[in-house]
């Protein structure tokens, strides 16, 4: 979307949510001559804590500064629900600021994602947001790869721990395409947020502490969703075979749940039981 229809569709969406809004709702006396339904501009900008003239224009679709503090105050103003709001920012920031306001978003699971953690119990899963960083895992998981508890949120980045944790480096067979299937997918990321400062700084810091990365990145492999067969030598349970599913979450928030299943006809799920305390 190019500056002007995103300017004029942030002005049709504030005129359409304003016209919606009674005034008793917010607490506004009804009062004479209301030519149109719904609050007035004054009445809006009143309830945000801004000029009426710097909303008109907000509302005009001229290209002026706004900023987060701004649009929740008149999201709340114009009572807008949660993907109300996101639309509102997404047409009311720059593509810079856009950026920003998605990395600083709390990242949910939702209670679907949840139940699939749990019921999928002897097939390791883990959950990573656009930027790698794990945000949820099983049991299943943390007995197969490590247990990311002990590890501090921050530093709970996929790509970094394959390099960086010898239980990565020790469990898969043939660790550098194991490696390269998440790199293809780390790459799509970065095509798709190009304008993520913090991209260019983690390749940059990746690229300085591990010389290995430098080697596989540069052969810019690109995939969304890798199907794979890996092979893994665990210290514990042997060797163990599994199917790698990458899934892309649809919803909210730009997940991705990575589902190893023990191939069949294979000892690798009665293995994972043992491992887990469950045979």
């Amino acid at each position: 979307m190019n500056q002007e229809a995103r300017l004029q569709a942030l002005s049709e969406f504030l005129k359409m949510h304003r016209s919606k809004i009674n005034p008793q709702m917010v607490g506004l006396p009804m009062g004479i001559r209301r030519r149109t339904p719904g609050l007035r501009r004054e009445e809006v900008a009143q309830l945000a804590g801004v000029s009426t003239t710097w909303y008109t224009w907000l509302e005009q679709g001229r290209d002026i500064k706004v900023s987060t503090s701004v649009i929740d105050a008149i999201s709340d103003a114009l009572q807008l629900n949660k993907d109300e709001r996101r639309y509102f920012y997404a047409l009311a920031l720059t593509e810079g600021e856009r950026q920003t306001f998605l990395n600083e978003e709390e990242t949910v699971i939702s209670p679907a994602l949840n139940k699939i953690l749990q019921e999928l119990r002897y097939c390791p899963i883990i959950i990573s947001d656009r930027r790698c960083h794990i945000v949820g895992w099983n049991q299943a998981a943390a007995h197969v790869f490590l247990d990311f508890e002990q590890i501090v949120p921050e530093k709970r980045n996929l790509i970094e721990l394959l390099f960086s944790r010898k239980e990565f480096k020790s469990l898969a067979v043939n660790w550098e395409h194991f490696v390269k299937g998440f790199l293809a997918i780390f790459r799509t990321y970065y095509g798709q947020y190009v304008a993520d400062k913090w991209y260019s700084s983690f390749i940059k810091e990746m690229e300085r502490e591990y010389p290995e990365f430098l080697e596989m990145w540069n052969e810019s492999e690109v995939s969304s969703a890798p199907e794979v067969l890996i092979e893994f030598r665990h210290a514990k349970a042997g060797k163990m075979l599994f199917n790698l599913t990458s899934l892309q979450v649809q919803g909210n928030t730009d997940l991705r749940c990575s589902v190893y299943t023990p191939v069949e006809n294979t000892n690798t799920e009665s293995k994972l039981k043992r491992l887990m305390g469950n045979d």
